[in-house]
């Protein structure tokens, strides 16, 4: 099946797997070629797309995933490869989060941010 994962910043993938898993607002979901049409809103969460060349890891926060013709398509509000997460950054960001959260439990800017953080440092290091 043809898959196409786009950001705002980039195309992240573009072509033939085998195999696509994402994570939706309702839970983890694979597809499979001649998979049913499908249009889900996506979680922050891993994203793994089968290719020739092995598993692709990426770390996606929200967007939507739709599927049609045996294509999928992900359009994610903010999308990185496990090869281009930068650790070091990732780490500051989910320190920066859990301090927000000690002054103030209930800021949901900060648990979004220690979420995406926290997704990216499991990604990164598989």
């Amino acid at each position: 099946m043809q898959v196409e994962l786009v950001s705002p910043e980039a195309i992240l993938f573009s072509g033939e797997c085998s195999q696509v898993l994402t994570r939706t607002l309702d839970g983890d979901i694979a597809f499979l070629s001649n998979h049913a049409a499908f249009i889900g809103a996506l979680d922050v969460g891993e994203t793994q797309l089968w290719t020739d060349d092995g598993v692709m890891a990426l770390a996606v926060n929200r967007g939507f995933v739709e599927v049609s013709s045996d294509t999928v398509t992900i359009l994610s509000d903010e999308a990185l490869a496990a090869a281009d997460i930068d650790v070091d950054e990732a780490q500051t960001d989910l320190d920066a989060a859990v301090t927000a959260l000690v002054q103030d439990p209930d800021d949901e800017a900060a648990l979004a941010a220690q979420q995406w953080a926290s997704l990216r440092l499991r990604v990164a290091n598989g």
